[in-house]
């Protein structure tokens, strides 16, 4: 082969796409067939990473928001030179492959993160590039632009249907995120054929009014024309920007090109034939000749990385101090003291004992650990006066302080939960966000996307049962906090005072692999007495409370406000009776069985649980001869003074259920 023209180095994007997917005989041809020639320019000439470092941390950061077309991505690694050999191509969507049917960002290399839940990816990058542009403020200099990248983000038109689009792209106006560059395919192509019919936004505008910089009708098959738009986007200094690339979904595709037929399913063997001639691709299935190999491969990516590490060093020698810190949390270490500081003050609240809400203790335990965390950065989805998630070394993120840390996300649960998703997937940051717990029914996915990726994100949620009081129903969460529980690798916190509050927040900070859910109340919480042991055991999730004389007759078992009525109910029922406090079902879950053994004995069968919340979750603990106080219905109304007994939540109530047993 001669020196490869554009459209071969896109050519071979296009065909390992074709043959995976064929191979598979399942999967997304039309996408990859579509952009392949605006990946080409971007990944060729723009893309500032390292195939042999895929964790640079000046790196570019890419998000293929339209997950479904994975095997772009796949092959852009490939083909660039990452540890993605050919044979993981060809083991497209199968079990334990590299190459899964949506980008993972723990399967493979180079993928920063876990696409497919469309427009997710999207507000990922939105998260990705607000983490770029407070790195700059936080640690740039003159003449050391040590935090110099940009976020490049995929979408299609599924992405922008999806209202979270709407969500994210608004605060990315907002924030003037101007090294964030969206690459629209705009193919007017969907799953149920031309969007025509449901699809027609006017989308540039709509992003103007955004306050994005919108660059319209860029033939997505002209490389020259899109370099020229990817040079204009370059310009802009105070705006994000999108540019609007119009292709032709399956290209290439003599019979399914621009058709609803080529987005989720194999082209079939003659209509794989017939694309190689159209497109004049000479080669078998996979094969792609050296000749393409060296086009892809001709930049010096370890030379710019080398570049950039010598003038870190020189940076590092004029300012040890930030290069230090930038260090420490570009790696993800947390302050030399931290855990000792986080354990002295969690034992002064358990000396001082106050009665307060939980959302209170939330806000003083943010008070007293984001001073020692500048990584440490949170925000309220309209509601911080509520969540209490506000400090006093609060700073919004909107401003150029190089110590901003306070994001006000306005009323955009699910942005604002997928945003900080993106903030916790990028090197130096620990996120937190914050809504009533009711409202995690508009987070829920990208909650999951937290768990599925192991982002490190702490979700706050308050106000979290009929303690909310009068606002009623609409406001007063049921099922929430077991329908949280039941996401893998989630960890969810519900503490009964403020000392479990301060202990489950140094508890999500210190957790580094995975998201955790942190649940508050509105209404004032006794405080508890607890030996300096049981303060300990307080992070292993659940813990004796109050033991028994001898060995327990009945255990009673509960969380949060809850917690409190165990403890009086136990008063009356003698000394026979265990109290077990369990802020955390998923972390006790985790404990070695004989720590379970010692709070939870098999042998004592008499068990009572009580959580304001569905009862079907704690049959695995109290088992179905057991007893469960909680609500099943929907609240109501009223003062939660006379919510609590109206519901049922009383000793009298928990007394009589214990002696039934």
């Amino acid at each position: 082969m001669t020196t490869p023209s554009r459209r071969d180095l896109a050519n071979a994007i296009r065909f390992l796409a074709i043959d995976a997917v064929q191979a598979a005989n399942s999967g997304h041809p039309g996408m990859p067939m579509g952009m392949a020639d605006i990946a080409e320019v971007l990944w060729n000439d723009y893309l500032r990473h390292n195939p042999a470092n895929p964790d640079w941390f000046n790196r570019d950061h890419f998000v293929l928001s339209n997950g479904h077309g994975s095997m772009l991505q796949y092959a852009l690694l490939h083909l660039s030179g990452y540890d993605l050999p050919i044979e993981e191509l060809k083991n497209f969507r199968q079990l334990h492959s590299k190459t899964p049917g949506h980008p993972e960002n723990f399967m493979t290399p180079g993928i920063e993160t876990t696409t497919g839940p469309l427009g997710q990816g999207f507000a990922n990058s939105v998260g990705m590039a607000l983490a770029e542009k407070l790195l700059s403020q936080r640690f740039n200099k003159p003449d050391f632009s040590i935090v110099d990248s940009r976020t490049w983000v995929f979408m299609g038109d599924g992405c922008l249907m999806e209202g979270i689009s709407h969500e994210a792209a608004s605060l990315a106006g907002t924030w003037g995120l101007h090294k964030l560059v969206a690459f629209w395919d705009d193919n007017k192509i969907s799953i149920d054929g031309n969007t025509d019919g449901w699809f027609t936004d006017d989308t540039p505008k709509r992003f103007e009014a955004y306050g994005w910089n919108v660059i319209r009708g860029v033939d997505g098959h002209d490389a020259e024309k899109i370099k020229a738009a990817i040079e204009q986007a370059l310009k802009s200094t105070d705006k994000p920007t999108l540019i609007c690339c119009r292709t032709t979904i399956g290209f290439g595709s003599p019979n399914k090109a621009g058709k609803e037929s080529s987005h989720g399913a194999a082209l079939g063997k003659d209509e794989v034939a017939a694309t190689r001639a159209a497109l004049n691709w000479n080669y078998g299935e996979f094969e792609i000749p050296q000749a393409i190999y060296d086009g892809w491969r001709k930049r010096d990516h370890a030379g710019e990385e080398k570049a950039w590490n010598k003038l870190f060093d020189a940076y590092a020698k004029q300012f040890p101090e930030l290069a230090a810190e930038l260090t420490r949390r570009s790696r993800g270490q947390l302050p030399d003291g931290f855990v000792k500081a986080a354990d002295e003050y969690i034992a002064k609240l358990q000396a001082d004992g106050p009665t307060i809400a939980s959302r209170k203790a939330s806000q003083m335990a943010i008070e007293t650990f984001a001073p020692l965390l500048p990584e440490l950065i949170g925000g309220s989805a309209d509601l911080a006066h509520s969540n209490l998630t506000l400090w006093k070394g609060s700073k919004s993120v909107a401003t150029d302080d190089p110590n901003a840390n306070y994001v006000y996300y306005g009323v955009r649960e699910f942005g604002m939960t997928a945003i900080s998703n993106g903030l916790g997937l990028h090197e130096c940051f620990i996120p937190f966000d914050a809504t009533f717990l009711v409202f995690s029914d508009y987070a829920r996915n990208a909650v999951r996307m937290s768990a599925l990726m192991g982002s490190h994100a702490i979700h706050v949620y308050t106000h979290d049962s009929i303690g909310l009081g009068e606002d009623g129903p609409t406001h007063q969460p049921i099922e929430h906090i077991a329908s949280l529980r039941y996401i893998p690798h989630n960890d969810v916190w519900r503490p009964c005072d403020a000392v479990e509050s301060a202990a489950c927040w140094k508890a999500a900070i210190l957790r580094n692999d995975g998201p955790s859910c942190l649940i508050f109340s509105r209404q004032n919480l006794a405080h508890q007495q607890r030996s300096a042991q049981q303060v300990a055991d307080i992070e292993r999730g659940g813990y004796v409370l109050k033991d028994s004389v001898g060995a327990p007759e009945l255990i009673i078992i509960a969380t949060g406000s809850e917690v409190g009525l165990a403890m009086d109910a136990a008063k009356q029922l003698g000394d026979q009776v265990r109290v077990v406090s369990m802020p955390s079902t998923t972390v006790f879950d985790r404990q070695d069985p004989a720590y379970r053994e010692s709070v939870l004995p098999k042998a004592c069968r008499k068990r009572v649980a009580i959580e304001a919340g569905v009862t079907d979750f704690w049959r695995k603990y109290v088992g179905l001869d057991g007893a469960v106080i909680g609500i099943d219905e929907f609240g109501a109304s009223a003062p939660a003074e006379q919510l609590f007994p109206y519901f049922g939540f009383t000793v009298e109530k928990v007394v009589e259920a214990a002696r039934s047993l």
